[in-house]
């Protein structure tokens, strides 16, 4: 199938169907308009109903190019299709280059027009519009390190051999959209190949990209490469299968999967980013050091609300993890950054599958916080059931004045009372922890004794560190 996004296109779209059709490839085409105001879409419902070959899907309004991509895509896997190619309405992708496409995907899972492999192949164009396509190679070239033709949008997918689950991780919606993509699927190893194609001057119209957008593909461009340094597993794709080596089935949790899911499309990449430093580089640290000091190699441990588990990475080689959450979303990450090595379990962590005195620790981050008093207690005594005697559980917990508390209120106050944002960077935190006595009030009407309790530099006053024992 041919995929084409329109958007004031009247003056095209039937010469590009036709001469494409005309190829006689056997092809079909689908149309995607974005309620052009000259009238496309009318023009494409009528050529729809005279080729039933040629299909057209219509929207509100402008939603991006990118989304207008994944839209297509998405529908594409829908129906079955195996080849898909995507290319622009304006005859700047000329239809005479879809057999070299075609021919092509036998070697290659995806097939990547390049306006660099000729050495004038953007004559027609003005300097401006050069100068701009040379700086979006250069730098896809430098920061992701892919020497292909990465931001044009003439290509072919070999949707057969690309799991759809592969395109779910990709979250822009605008021209952004083609770098980013072909970045993931080279990521995830899947084989680009290039082949020459010439771009003429549009035959009509003007291009869409304004330099707003160009920026805002800059900006996304450059936390493209910040979180290949500090958060990179964020763009593998999910497995197949979100359990390990167990999985215990629980109705889901929306409001969490909501919360992870939103972590997918990075809703808010430059917080993300903050965390990802955060937990890699901080958390991550400091719970290395309390599990190693509190548990000898190869004890077995709970990790109870394990979210996305990048802080668990350096534990695997020392103690045994069994992980646990109420979201399949959360899961489906936790896996994805630990390879596998771990048991997972979607349960909930009032009611954990594991029968009595099963580990030898059980410990959390962030995680207390977002639950009521009479929560906490039941929390810690199901806790104390899964413990062996004299078991420790190892908790995280935010203060009251803990800096990514205040940090976290400053940064909603900006977003939401300044900029009118309405956003919330995390779910509620009813009960930060108020001091050391209520730390205690908790474990000891649990069933544990407070062995250490530590608020401190090694994570910059972030958490308070709680370690009781079981009694």
């Amino acid at each position: 199938m041919v995929f084409i996004p329109t958007y004031n296109e009247r003056e095209n779209v039937e010469k590009i169907c036709a001469d494409i059709l005309r190829l006689g490839l056997g092809l079909d085409v689908l149309f995607l308009d974005d309620n052009s105001p000259d009238g496309t879409g009318v023009v494409l419902d009528r050529i729809s109903e005279n080729h039933s070959n040629v299909h057209v899907i219509h929207r509100t309004g402008k939603l991006g190019i990118g989304s207008a991509h994944t839209d297509g895509i998405n529908w594409a896997y829908d129906q079955g299709y195996t080849n898909l190619i995507t290319m622009d309405c304006d005859f700047t992708h000329q239809p005479e280059a879809l057999p070299e496409f075609i021919s092509n995907a036998a070697v290659y899972d995806i097939v990547v027009g390049s306006r660099f492999m000729l050495r004038n192949s953007l004559y027609e164009w003005n300097l401006y519009r050069k100068v701009m396509t040379f700086i979006g190679h250069f730098l896809t070239k430098k920061c992701l390190k892919m020497t292909y033709d990465a931001t044009g949008a003439f290509r072919l997918y070999r949707l057969d051999k690309i799991p759809r689950r592969v395109f779910h991780v990709i979250n822009s919606k605008t021209y952004s959209f083609f770098f980013e993509s072909l970045y993931i699927l080279n990521f995830n190893g899947y084989s680009i190949g290039e082949i020459p194609i010439e771009l003429p001057a549009r035959t009509c119209g003007h291009s869409k990209m304004s330099t707003k957008e160009i920026f805002k593909s800059v900006f996304h461009l450059l936390c493209i490469y910040l979180v290949t340094i500090i958060d990179v597993d964020r763009f593998c794709a999910d497995d197949k299968n979100t359990s390990g080596n167990l999985l215990i089935h629980l109705e889901n949790n929306h409001e969490w999967d909501e919360y992870w899911k939103n972590k997918k499309r990075n809703t808010l990449l430059v917080y993300d980013l903050i965390a990802a430093f955060y937990r890699k580089f901080i958390i991550k640290r400091i719970l290395d050091y309390f599990i190693r000091k509190q548990f000898t190699k190869d004890a077995k441990l709970l990790h109870a609300g394990c979210g996305s588990g990048q802080v668990d990475v350096d534990l695997h080689s020392y103690v045994s993890i069994t992980a646990i959450d109420i979201s399949r979303e959360a899961l489906s990450f936790y896996k994805k950054v630990n390879k596998g090595v771990c048991e997972l379990l979607h349960g909930s962590i009032f009611e954990i599958p594991i029968e009595n005195e099963s580990f030898d620790g059980v410990y959390n981050l962030g995680v207390l916080e977002h639950f009521s008093g009479e929560d906490i207690h039941n929390i810690l005594i199901e806790f104390h059931r899964v413990l062996k005697p004299e078991g420790k559980i190892v908790i995280f917990w935010p203060p009251r004045y803990g800096l990514s508390v205040a940090a976290l209120r400053i940064a909603h106050y900006i977003l939401n009372n300044l900029f009118k944002r309405s956003v919330s960077l995390h779910p509620d935190e009813p009960s930060l922890l108020k001091s050391r006595n209520q730390a205690e009030y908790f474990l000891k009407g649990s069933g544990f004794e407070l062995i250490e309790y530590y608020f401190g530099i090694k994570d910059l006053f972030t958490q308070v560190v709680i370690v009781g024992q079981k009694v």
